[in-house]
């Protein structure tokens, strides 16, 4: 990080996505999960078939179930993948995998990843400067940057466990960016589009709805007196984010990582933010790590998340230097506890009589404390954006 203090503009910003690419090239020989196979199989109905046979092929037990555009976006990469392998395109080669296959599925999560940097830094324009520091890794533009940039869930998720959330992620944080640049057709037709690559993402189409009639629809005339007791309950006119990620509760514990990533853009606005920011996303990181559960990864899964999670909490410790502390006792106390649940989960059990006959133990310890801390993470963000003093203001008025 010191040498990136020399580097001005740009520079630091195409040094800091280089710096990860690279990671991600040396993560390429790591496990993968069955997620590989999936998106073969993918690769290979849509370049073989039909597209009315598309969502109808059953040769294998992991059939396409995601939204047409994600159908054509593989359509796409089966005609790149020809050129690396021709039989990972037979949808008769179950669990086929070479090589070569290998190098073609991680380098395109690797490449489509460019969408996630080119939307970061779309975000990274429009962060408040008022807390900028001659130095640039206290900078919040910089610090945002490495949060989004180097983020240890996406790393693990898309570059070992394997999966496509980067390129995911690229769409819906440029949809916020233009909704930040008030290019709110722009930012709905990118959320439109998110929706028709994965359906999860559906339930953010409500916030979504409420923020352009209250940002865009009704700003010509005043709105209705029903429609402006809603936009009074929360902070829509703060931006997109706090009304995005209000609705992103109803996801629980599936969508956690993805809102891990969207809080970062609010984590360098406020303490209080940055605080629900480092538990959560703390916590949700660590509840990842059964996802590697082979032993080559573990030494990989622990050093990456040290890393993060150090550099997480420094840096915007130093960010809010001036204010309270981002953790009062009984949250440090908690955050400490992974520490001992690791030792337990991957260093004791293992070595105990209760490891045949229970199997099961760890994930649920670790399923259960890291449930714990998201589900106070998310009541203490609700409980700052209720009693936000702009969102009081506004019912007053």
């Amino acid at each position: 990080m010191a040498a990136l203090g020399n580097l001005t503009g740009r520079r630091w910003f195409s040094a800091l996505a280089l710096g990860v690419t690279l990671l991600k090239c040396l993560l390429i020989p790591t496990y993968h999960s069955t997620d590989f196979e999936v998106h073969r199989n993918w690769l290979a109905i849509t370049h073989s078939l039909p597209i009315s046979q598309w969502y109808y092929e059953e040769t294998s037990e992991w059939t396409l179930d995601y939204p047409p555009f994600f159908a054509w976006f593989e359509y796409v990469l089966s005609h790149v993948a020809k050129y690396f392998d021709q039989e990972m395109l037979n949808t008769h080669n179950l669990n086929y995998s070479s090589s070569r296959t290998l190098l073609f599925q991680r380098f395109s999560v690797i490449f489509t990843d460019a969408l996630f940097v080119y939307a970061v830094h779309e975000c990274c324009k429009w962060i408040d400067g008022k807390k900028a520091s001659k130095e640039l890794t206290e900078k919040p533009k910089f610090i945002l940057s490495v949060l989004l940039l180097w983020n240890f869930g996406l790393l693990i998720v898309d570059h070992i466990h394997f999966q496509y959330n980067g390129f995911l992620f690229g769409l819906m944080l440029l949809s916020i960016a233009r909704l930040f640049q008030k290019r709110h057709l722009e930012g709905a037709f990118l959320f439109a589009v998110l929706l028709h690559f994965k359906h999860i993402y559906l339930y953010v189409a409500p916030a979504y709805g409420v923020y352009l009639l209250r940002s865009y629809c009704f700003t010509a005339n005043k709105p209705e007196p029903a429609a402006s007791s809603l936009f009074t309950t929360f902070p829509f006119q703060e931006g997109p984010l706090p009304c995005i990620l209000g609705s992103k509760f109803l996801g629980f514990v599936q969508c956690f990582g993805q809102s891990a990533v969207y809080h970062c853009l609010l984590s360098v606005g406020k303490a209080g933010d940055a605080s629900i920011f480092l538990i959560l996303t703390t916590t949700g990181h660590y509840s990842l790590f059964p996802l590697l559960f082979t032993a080559p990864e573990l030494p990989i899964k622990i050093l990456l998340m040290l890393l993060f999670t150090i550099y997480s909490i420094s840096s915007l410790k130093t960010l809010f230097r001036k204010e309270k502390p981002l953790f009062n006792w009984m949250e440090t106390s908690y955050l400490l506890g992974l520490g001992p649940l690791e030792v337990c989960c991957e260093f004791i059990f293992p070595f105990t009589s209760w490891k045949l006959k229970y199997p099961f133990i760890p994930l649920l310890l670790t399923s259960v404390y890291c449930a714990v801390g998201i589900t106070y993470a998310w009541f203490k963000l609700y409980i700052s954006v209720l009693t936000d003093p702009l969102v009081l203001k506004t019912k007053k008025q």
